[in-house]
């Protein structure tokens, strides 16, 4: 059961303003509100910094994103979109199958993020148009990996990243199960 919410407000530009004051003197990482589709980009010749680019303002996008980011390593870290695979919305039964297994980890600490806010969370099969995805399998796997996410902890950046949500939200910390049922 999530903390009950009393109509908090969730804006992206509070969001931009505590990944930058967690993490932009460490990790010369913005989080950055972009127009369509969400991309990481690193630093460049362009760009001193690296820039986690999240959809439309969406508040949720940008959580998603930087769960992406909390996951990936240094060396991922320096490549477009970290250099994952990704096949846009359409994919086939054993595409999603496949992009399902890479977003257990991402979504559960986005689930992490949300609680942190006290913002519902839903898990994103993210293919409209596509093979129909088992959503109760997926939130399932997502779920189990929260449980060890809380059993053994978050990603150190995730955990950094849950805190200052939490503070900012006045969220109680640590986090516990039933804050996920």
């Amino acid at each position: 059961m999530q903390l009950a919410t009393q109509e908090l407000s969730h804006h992206y530009i509070d969001l931009i303003e505590l990944f930058s004051d967690t993490f932009y003197r460490d990790y010369n990482t913005r989080l950055v509100k972009g127009d369509d589709e969400p991309i990481y980009l690193p630093a460049s010749d362009t760009c001193e910094y690296h820039q986690i680019v999240f959809a439309h303002g969406f508040y949720s996008s940008a959580l998603h994103e930087i769960a992406h980011w909390c996951v990936a390593g240094k060396e991922r870290r320096l490549l477009e979109d970290f250099g994952y695979w990704y096949v846009p919305d359409g994919r086939n039964e054993e595409q999603q199958k496949t992009f399902e297994s890479v977003e257990i980890k991402p979504q559960a600490i986005e689930w992490a993020f949300c609680v942190a806010a006290q913002k519902k969370f839903r898990v994103s099969a993210d293919n409209l148009n596509g093979a129909e995805a088992d959503t109760e399998s997926f939130t399932a796997a997502v779920l189990e990996q929260v449980k060890h996410y809380l059993a053994h902890g978050f990603p150190t950046r995730a955990q950094q990243f849950i805190n200052a949500i939490a503070a900012f939200y006045k969220t109680p910390v640590p986090l516990t199960l039933s804050q996920f049922e």
